[in-house]
Parts: structure tokens; C-alpha cells; sequence
């Protein structure tokens, strides 16, 4: 979402802000709409930094019940009844204790508020991503099932370069402490491209082979060319990368940042061609 609406035009800040403008819903509804007509069989809600601890910064953590139930409406306008809406549930952007002030009670509440908007949206799942700290994700999935106990959880946590999220955690504990969750599905997504997502998926199915694994890599590390951000991973590499993450263990198969429509458009082509192929 965040680059789609750079690429639009639209002015730096946070995208949840978008959803309190009618031009801006307008702005959103086109961007899901252009997802789905690609291929998407599911879409993320504008609500990746929209608990109310990362809206404090700017100033709407009071407006966090109406933007995140806003941005599940305007994403389940878009996508009608037959493609599922997940509500995005990102970081906190804080440290968890000991290591900074975030305590996991404060955490779990300001999930839980935010999945009880969304459900009140309309989402069909809530989305837990690009989370680095297993102690992060277990306030997340807590809060979560607080504030819409009737909706699935699912969580992704974000790998780099060694194939470790930046709080250190690897794929194998990960997937240990989702299967302890009990959440729908897990994987990995946005990081530093689809080399590092697929080493995640391989080593998650490994510990957990019978848990639904998510595989949304970025398409690579950004670069700046001429002040414009190029993403090097182009729809053709992701497309077959598709395949060789359901090779590796994944069942959902996406992109993060740096993903246009064009890029779910070659997934979609190329998961299609698989299931055609048996």
C-alpha cells in the first residue's frame, strides 16, 4: 500500500490518515481495486501502522477506532464478496521491555482495540506482519483474539539478510511459538526479498509442516535512482518465486513492498499454471 500511494503521488506521512479524506478513500479504493483485478484473492486493509501506540506519533490515536472500522470498510467495498479482506496489524513501532517501556499488557490493549475496529469493519482476517520480536507477536495474537474472538489469526514475521528477524529471531523458533499460538497461519513477509523469504518458509515447514504458511516477500532490497525508490525484484522474478515458495512449504503466496499490480498479476499466472499443471 505504502508504495503504491508514493508512486500515486501521494504526499510522505501515515496512509491511515487517508481514510479520514473522502479523496483519499477514493485514492484507496482505486489501489484495492487494481489489486483485485490483478489476481488478488486477498487484499490488506490501510491499517498497517494503525494501532493507536504508532497513531500517537501523529497525533490520531484517539481516531483509531474510526480508521482502522473506516479502512476495513473501504477495503471490503473494493474487493465485493468474493475476495477475502485481511485487517493489517503491524509493529507498534516501540521496544518491548526489557529492552525499552512497552509492556505486554499495553501492547495486547492496543491490539485488541484495533482488531475489534477492524472486525467491526467487516475483515474476514485479522493480519498480524512484519513483526521482529516473538514477544511482540504473542501480545499481537493475544489482543487479537481479544477484540474479535470470532475471526482467525494469522502472523509473519520479517527475515533479513541472515535469515533472522532484527531482534535475532529465526524461522524455526518462530514457527514454534505460532504453533504454540495456535494461529491459522504463519510465514514470512517483507524483508529483504524473495531469497530470504523462501529459506524462512523451508525452515518453518520443517518445525511446523502441517501449519498453512504465508510467503509475502518485498520485491528486493529499494534502491534510490534518481530520487525515484526502485525496486529491483520485477514481476517476473516474483512470479517465479511463487513457485519455488510453495515448493518450499507456503499456501499464500504474495508480495510486500516494492509490489505493484503487475507483480500480483504474475503470481497469480503463475500459481494458476500450477494448479493447471496438477
Amino acid at each position: 500500500m505504502g508504495t503504491r500511494l508514493a508512486e500515486l503521488g501521494i504526499p510522505p506521512g501515515p496512509p491511515e490518515r487517508l481514510v479520514l479524506d473522502p479523496d483519499g478513500q477514493t485514492t484507496l479504493r482505486a489501489v484495492h481495486r487494481g489489486y483485485v483485478e490483478a489476481g488478488a484473492e486477498l487484499i490488506l486493509t490501510d491499517t498497517f501502522g494503525g494501532n493507536p501506540i504508532r497513531l500517537e506519533a501523529h497525533g490520531l490515536a484517539e481516531r483509531a477506532d474510526e480508521i482502522n472500522r473506516r479502512a476495513a470498510e473501504i477495503a471490503r467495498e473494493a474487493a465485493g464478496p468474493e475476495i477475502l479482506v485481511a485487517g493489517s496489524m503491524g509493529p507498534t513501532g516501540a521496544l518491548m521491555e526489557p529492552l525499552g517501556s512497552l509492556t505486554p499488557v499495553t501492547a495486547a490493549a492496543a491490539f485488541e482495540r484495533q482488531a475489534a475496529a477492524l472486525a467491526a469493519g467487516g475483515v474476514d482476517v485479522l493480519w498480524i506482519e512484519t513483526m521482529s520480536d516473538l514477544e511482540e507477536v504473542r501480545a499481537a495474537v493475544e489482543g487479537a483474539r481479544r477484540g474479535a474472538p470470532g475471526l482467525p489469526v494469522v502472523a509473519t514475521l520479517s527475515f533479513g539478510a541472515r535469515v533472522a528477524t532484527v531482534m535475532g529471531v529465526r524461522p524455526e523458533q518462530a514457527a514454534r511459538v505460532l504453533l504454540e499460538l495456535g494461529v491459522a497461519a504463519a510465514g514470512a513477509n517483507c524483508g529483504t526479498g524473495t531469497p530470504e523469504a523462501e529459506a524462512a518458509i523451508e525452515a518453518m515447514h520443517r518445525v511446523a509442516p502441517d501449519l498453512p504458511l504465508i510467503g509475502k516477500p518485498n520485491a528486493g532490497v529499494p534502491r534510490l535512482e534518481g530520487g525515484t525508490t526502485v525496486y529491483p525484484e520485477t514481476p517476473e522474478d516474483l512470479g517465479h518465486a511463487a513457485g519455488r515458495m510453495l515448493d518450499a512449504g507456503a499456501r499464500i503466496v504474495g508480495v510486500c513492498c516494492g509490489g505493484s499490480p503487475a507483480h500480483v498479476r504474475a503470481i497469480a499466472d503463475a500459481l494458476a499454471a500450477r494448479t493447471d499443471e496438477g
